[in-house]
C-alpha cells in the first residue's frame, strides 16, 4: 500500500526539495537572460525543462535562454490535468481551454450564426463570424464585406448556404482577409438556387500566408448569377489556395471572371473539380491568372462536363511564372457546343507542364501562342474543331538559354527574395549585401510538455484521431496543416540526412545530443533587425574554427503546438556574424548563417539555383537562420 503523508510531512518534503544540493542549479539559475526566471514550483513544465537541461547538457544554462523561452507556460496543475485528458483521449472536450493555457495554435470554434437582416449591411472591421444561412431568400439589396479580418493571425469564417435562394442580391468582398496568416473560409452551397445578382471578390486574400477557401457547390443550380474574382490571392504564400468543387454545377447562364487571380503568389494552387458541370451557357474568363507566380498549380477535373453552350477564355494565363503545372482532365467532356480559347497561355519564364487528358470531346478548342512542354493524351477525340496557332512559339533552345540565365535575371526577385541564399565568400567583414525578411511568419506557439505530447498520436495512420482532437473538419485548413506536417515528418531522409520531428523541448535535446554529444549549445539570430534591407557584415566567427562541422538545424513546421523539423546534413560550415547598419556602421543584430557545401542532392529547380545560378553539386549555398529557428553545434 502507498504510504499516506499528512500535510506537515508534505510541507517538510517540499522544503527539503528546494534546499537539496540537487536543486542548486535550478534555484541558483535566478533570472535567466531573456526575461524569465527559474520556476518556484518544481512541477511546472518550465522547471522540469531547466532540470533536464542541467542534466543533459554541459554548457552554462544561461546560454540556453532561447530554448527555455519556448517551454510550455502550463501550470503544474493544468499540466497534470491535460496529461490525464490526453491519456483518456478527451482533450477535444477541453480544446479551447487547452489551446489558451498551453499557448497553442488552434482555430476558434465558430460562434452562433448571425441573425438575418432585411436592410443592406456593410461589414467593416468584422472578424471571426458565422454567416451560415445568412440572407437566404433575400430579394435585392447589397451586402459589403470591406476590410474584413485585415492583418489578423488566424481567420476562420463560414459562409455556408449564404444567399441561398436569393434573387437579385449582390455581395461584395473587398480587401477581405488582407495580410492574414492562416486564413480559412468555407463558402459551401453559397448562392445555391439564387436568381440573378452578383458576387464580387476584389483584393481577396491579398498577401495572405496559407490561404484556404472552399467554394463547394457554390452557385449550384443558380440562374444568371455572376461571379467576379479580381486580384484574388495576390502576393499570397504557400496555401492549397482555393477549392472550387461543383462550382456553378447545374447553373444557367452563369458568367465567371477570374482576373489577376494568384498574381505574384508563391506556390499557391487551386482545384476546379466538377466546375460548371451540366451547366447551361456557363461563361468563364481567366485573365492574367497565375501571372508572375512561383510554381502555380491548378487542376481542372471534369470542368464543364456535360455542359451546354459554355465558353471559356484563358488569356495571359501563367505568364512569366516560374514553372507551374496545370492538369485538364475530362475538361468539357460530353459537352454540347462548348468553346475554349487559350491565348498566350503558359508562357512561363521557366518551362512548366500542362496535361490534357480526355479534353474537349464535342467542343471547339483554339490554342493561340501556347507554351512549351504540354502533354495531350486522348485529347479532343471527336472534337468539333481544334486550332493551334503559333503553338510553342518559343523554341526549346531559347527556353534553355533563358533557364540558364535565370541566376542573373531580375525576374528572380519575384520568386526568390534577395539575400535568401548567398555564397560563402559573402561572409567577409565589410561586405554589403541584402538580408531577406527573417521574421517568423508562423503563429506564436509553445512546446507541449513531454508528459502530454507523448500521449498524442503523431502519424498519418492516426490522422482521424488528431483531427478529432483539434476540431479539424475535412478539407479545412487545419486538416491540411496536420496532414502536411505528418507527411513531411514521415518522409524518408535524404542521402546523408539524419532527421526527426520534435514537439517537446526534451525530445529536441535528446535528438541534438544523440547526434552531437552533450557539449553543445543553441545558436540563433538575436532579432529581425536588418530584414528586407541592405546590411553590412561586421566581425565574423566560424564555428569549429571555420572548418566543416556537425550541426543540427531545426525549422518550424506549422502545427497546433510548436513542432520542429530537426535534421543533420553532412558537410556544413556554421558562422556567427555581427550585422551592421551600412550607413552608421552600428551593430543592429547578431546573426547565424549555415553554409551547405554539398548540394548534389538538391533539386535543379531549388530557389538557391534560381537566385545564384549553377546547379546541384556545383556550388555551395548559404542562408541565415531565421527568427525562432535554430541550429545546435558543439560549444566553443
Amino acid at each position: 500500500m502507498c504510504k499516506q503523508f499528512n500535510p506537515m510531512t508534505l510541507l517538510f518534503l517540499f522544503s527539503l526539495y528546494f534546499l537539496s544540493p540537487l536543486n542548486v542549479n535550478l534555484a541558483g539559475a535566478g533570472d535567466i537572460p531573456g526575461g524569465f526566471s527559474a520556476e518556484k514550483n518544481p512541477f511546472t513544465p518550465k522547471a522540469s525543462l531547466i532540470r533536464y537541461l542541467n542534466k543533459e547538457i554541459r554548457v552554462d544554462l544561461t546560454k540556453s535562454s532561447f530554448l527555455i523561452s519556448k517551454a510550455s507556460p502550463l501550470t503544474a496543475v493544468d499540466s497534470a490535468a491535460f496529461a490525464k485528458l490526453a491519456s483518456q483521449n478527451e482533450l477535444s472536450t477541453r480544446l479551447p481551454a487547452f489551446c489558451s493555457s498551453a499557448k497553442l495554435f488552434c482555430f476558434p470554434d465558430l460562434s452562433q450564426s448571425l441573425e438575418k437582416h432585411d436592410a443592406d449591411v456593410n461589414f467593416a472591421t468584422y472578424s471571426q463570424k458565422n454567416f451560415t444561412n445568412y440572407d437566404g431568400h433575400r430579394i435585392g439589396g447589397v451586402n459589403s464585406f470591406q476590410k474584413y479580418s485585415v492583418d489578423e493571425n488566424v481567420i476562420v469564417d463560414s459562409f455556408r448556404r449564404y444567399s441561398r435562394n436569393s434573387f437579385g442580391h449582390d455581395d461584395r468582398f473587398s480587401e477581405y482577409a488582407t495580410q492574414g496568416n492562416v486564413v480559412d473560409q468555407g463558402f459551401n452551397t453559397y448562392g445555391t438556387k439564387a436568381g440573378g445578382g452578383e458576387s464580387e471578390f476584389k483584393n481577396y486574400h491579398k498577401e495572405v500566408n496559407n490561404p484556404n477557401s472552399r467554394f463547394t457547390s457554390y452557385s449550384d443550380s443558380s440562374n444568371g448569377r455572376a461571379q467576379t474574382f479580381k486580384g484574388y490571392s495576390q502576393d499570397a504564400n504557400a496555401g492549397n489556395g482555393q477549392s472550387f468543387s461543383n462550382y456553378a454545377k447545374n447553373g444557367n447562364g452563369v458568367p465567371n471572371k477570374f482576373s489577376s487571380y494568384s498574381t505574384d503568389s508563391n506556390v499557391v494552387g487551386s482545384t476546379f473539380s466538377g466546375y460548371g458541370q451540366s451547366g447551361n451557357g456557363i461563361s468563364d474568363n481567366f485573365t492574367s491568372y497565375g501571372v508572375n507566380g512561383n510554381v502555380p498549380q491548378n487542376n481542372f477535373n471534369n470542368y464543364g462536363a456535360g455542359g451546354n453552350g459554355g465558353e471559356d477564355s484563358f488569356s495571359r494565363y501563367r505568364d512569366d511564372a516560374n514553372v507551374g503545372d496545370d492538369s485538364f482532365s475530362s475538361y468539357e467532356k460530353n459537352s454540347n457546343g462548348g468553346k475554349a480559347g487559350f491565348s498566350t497561355y503558359g508562357q512561363s519564364a521557366n518551362i512548366g507542364t500542362d496535361t490534357f487528358t480526355g479534353y474537349g470531346p464535342g467542343g471547339e478548342i483554339e490554342f493561340k501562342t501556347y507554351g512549351l512542354n504540354t502533354t495531350f493524351k486522348e485529347y479532343s477525340k471527336n472534337a468539333i474543331s481544334v486550332s493551334f496557332e503559333r503553338y510553342n512559339i518559343t523554341s526549346a533552345s531559347e527556353s534553355a538559354s533563358t533557364k540558364m540565365m535565370m541566376g542573373n535575371s531580375s525576374l528572380v526577385k519575384r520568386w526568390v527574395e534577395p539575400g535568401k541564399f548567398f555564397r560563402e565568400k559573402m561572409l567577409k567583414q565589410g561586405t554589403i549585401m541584402p538580408m531577406p525578411d527573417i521574421k517568423d511568419k508562423m503563429p506564436e506557439r509553445s512546446f507541449l510538455p513531454r508528459t502530454i505530447v507523448s500521449k498524442l498520436p503523431f502519424s498519418t495512420s492516426k490522422i482521424n484521431v488528431l483531427k478529432q482532437i483539434f476540431h479539424a473538419e475535412d478539407n479545412s485548413s487545419m486538416d491540411t496543416i496536420i496532414s502536411d506536417a505528418l507527411k513531411e515528418c514521415e518522409r524518408a531522409p535524404s542521402p546523408g540526412e539524419t532527421k526527426r520531428c520534435v514537439g517537446s523541448a526534451e525530445d529536441l535535446i535528446d535528438f541534438a545530443t544523440s547526434v552531437l554529444g552533450r557539449n553543445i549549445l543553441v545558436r540563433t539570430s538575436d532579432n529581425v533587425r536588418g530584414s528586407k534591407q541592405q546590411i553590412m557584415i561586421g566581425s565574423i566567427k566560424g564555428i569549429n574554427g571555420g572548418k566543416i562541422t556537425k550541426s543540427v538545424s531545426c525549422h518550424q513546421s506549422l502545427y497546433p503546438y510548436l513542432l520542429y523539423y530537426c535534421h543533420s546534413v553532412p558537410k556544413v560550415r556554421v558562422y556567427e556574424a555581427d550585422i551592421l547598419d551600412p550607413t552608421s556602421k552600428e551593430k543592429i543584430n547578431h546573426g547565424v548563417a549555415i553554409c551547405h557545401l554539398d548540394t548534389s542532392q538538391w533539386s535543379p529547380g531549388h530557389g538557391a539555383f534560381l537566385a545564384l545560378g549553377s546547379g546541384p553539386g556545383r556550388i555551395e549555398v548559404c542562408h541565415w537562420i531565421f527568427e525562432n529557428d535554430l541550429t545546435w553545434t558543439v560549444a566553443d
